[in-house]
Formats: C-alpha cells, sequence, structure tokens
C-alpha cells in the first residue's frame, strides 16, 4: 500500500472549506444544488462563503445494508485552485478513531485513512486523490469503506463506482 501513504503525508493539508455540509443521520443529505447525476453519484454545486466561484462535487450518500443507523457520505471535490483533488468521507459518530477508515475497491485492499477531525455530524477521513488511487477508482465498480465500532467489529459499506468515472470527468 506504498502509493497511499504518499497520499496521507499531505491529508492534513488537504482541509479547505467545506462549501458541501453532509450529515450522517438517518436521512444522509448533501445541502448545495443538484446539478447533475452520474448512475450512483450525484454532482452537487455550491459557492462557498467568501468564495469567487461556485464548486462542485460528486456525492454518494449510503446506509449500511444491515444498520440503518449507519450512513456514509462520500465526497470527491477539486480544490479551489484546481490543482488537486481530495477524497473525503464523513462516517457516523461513534467510529473507533484509531482504526481509521480501511479502502476496498474490487475486493482489492487499497489501505486504510486517518480520521482527522470530528464534526457534530460525524467524523471526517480525507485524502489527495493521486492518479493510482483515482485510476484504480474510475476503473473500479465497487467500493467497500471499512469503518470500526470495535477493534473487532468492523462495518463494511459498499459504495457503487457506477457513474463515477463520468461524474468526475464531468467536475468543473
Amino acid at each position: 500500500m506504498s502509493g497511499l501513504s504518499a497520499v496521507l503525508r499531505g491529508a492534513a493539508q488537504a482541509i479547505v472549506a467545506l462549501g458541501f455540509v453532509v450529515c450522517v443521520s438517518g436521512s444522509a443529505a448533501a445541502q448545495g444544488v443538484l446539478k447533475n447525476t452520474f448512475e450512483d453519484w450525484q454532482m452537487r454545486c455550491d459557492t462557498p462563503a467568501g468564495a469567487k466561484s461556485e464548486q462542485c462535487a460528486l456525492i454518494q450518500n449510503v446506509t449500511a445494508e444491515d444498520q440503518e443507523n449507519v450512513a456514509l457520505s462520500v465526497i470527491v471535490l477539486k480544490t479551489a485552485d484546481k490543482k488537486a483533488t481530495i477524497l473525503r468521507v464523513l462516517a457516523p459518530l461513534g467510529v473507533l478513531l484509531p482504526s481509521q477508515l480501511g479502502l476496498y475497491v474490487d475486493n482489492q485492499d487499497i489501505g486504510s485513512a486517518p480520521f482527522l477531525r470530528c464534526l457534530p455530524d460525524g467524523c471526517v477521513a480525507e485524502v489527495f486523490l493521486k492518479s493510482d488511487l483515482l485510476n484504480t477508482l474510475i476503473k473500479g465498480e465497487m467500493a467497500t469503506f471499512i469503518i470500526f465500532k470495535t477493534p473487532e467489529e468492523g462495518i463494511g459499506i459498499p459504495i457503487s463506482l457506477g457513474g463515477f468515472s463520468a461524474g468526475y470527468a464531468a467536475l468543473p
């Protein structure tokens, strides 16, 4: 997982203004104007306070199949300067932070990312999407994010990658 460790080095610096407030309550919802839908992904846009232009993100909200109170929001957005892309995941409060957020794509272990902070609605993990991870997501069919309630209890939450490639290509 050497590629992801390089991605993680800069993750703490990736925190930018979140123009999209995502709730991980039972009705996971994103604010912002729905601009387009790409299969299982939505493109939502908003102009953050103080920003000169609209910022758009690909968003998918899901709930664990066997635990309705466990919702996850996956957000992909380009930084305001358009020089980097961020993968941000909002997990529910109560996740075991030291166990980090795991990621599998098409049953291949990609690695894990630390949670950077917790907000009133959930805990955030984010990484810069470097070309190797981005290409894996573009070519993949299914991503599974793993969160832990206890060291022994991991919960895999599948995220469809259907439409991700087209949605990413359409991000301004």
